[in-house]
C-alpha cells in the first residue's frame, strides 16, 4: 500500500520574527516544493494541514510561511520536524516516480532475466540519480539512472536494466 503522505521537506530554523521558516526541501525543485497549496506536520499518528502563505527559494533552501505559525519561537518548537504532503498534492509527470515507490523493487536484467539485488536507495549528487542495488553476498552495486542502463520501470513488479561489462563486479 503506498503512503498517503510523503516527506516533502524539514524544519532547519526560523527566519526572521513573522514565524517564517528555512527549509531543507526534498522535493526533486523548489518550483515543485513552492507550488504545494498545503503541508502536513506528523503529530503521533494524525498529520495536521497548514495552509501555506508564503514560499520561496532562499540560498540553497526555501522560505515558506505557514498560517497558524507566526512567531521565531513556535518555528524553534517545530525544529527538526519533518513536512509532509499528500501524494496527489504533489505535481509529477506521467514517467515520474516517487523514490519510496522504487525502494525494495527487484533489480533485474532487461535482457536475461537475472535478478540483482533490490533497490536499496537513490542518491542524487548532480547529473542523474544513481541507484543503489543491495545484493546477497555482494557490495551494493551503483546504476547510475540514464536510459542507457535502466530500460523499464513497473512499479508492482522491478526495476528492468541493461549493465555494461563490469557494473556489477
Amino acid at each position: 500500500m503506498k503512503n498517503e503522505y510523503l516527506v516533502c521537506g524539514q524544519i532547519m530554523r526560523s527566519h526572521g520574527i513573522t514565524g517564517a521558516m528555512i527549509i531543507n526541501q526534498y522535493c526533486d525543485s523548489y518550483e515543485v516544493f513552492c507550488e504545494l497549496s498545503r503541508i502536513y506536520l506528523k503529530s503521533g499518528d494524525s498529520f495536521i494541514e497548514y495552509k501555506v502563505e508564503k514560499c520561496a527559494p532562499y540560498k540553497t533552501s526555501v522560505l515558506l510561511t505557514i498560517d497558524g505559525i507566526e512567531t521565531p519561537e513556535e518555528v524553534t518548537k517545530l525544529r527538526g520536524s519533518y513536512l509532509y504532503a499528500k501524494r496527489e498534492d504533489i505535481l509529477k509527470d506521467e514517467n515520474d516516480f516517487f523514490i519510496v515507490d522504487l525502494i525494495d523493487l527487484p533489480v533485474v536484467d532487461a535482457n536475461t532475466s537475472v535478478t540483482y539485488g533490490t533497490l536499496k536507495e537513490v542518491i542524487n549528487q548532480g547529473a542523474q540519480d544513481i541507484y543503489v542495488v543491495k545484493r546477497d553476498g555482494k557490495g551494493d552495486a551503483y546504476i547510475p539512472c540514464v536510459n542507457e542502463f535502466v530500460k523499464e520501470i513497473k512499479l508492482d513488479e522491478a526495476i528492468y536494466i541493461t549493465p555494461i561489462e563490469g557494473m556489477l563486479d
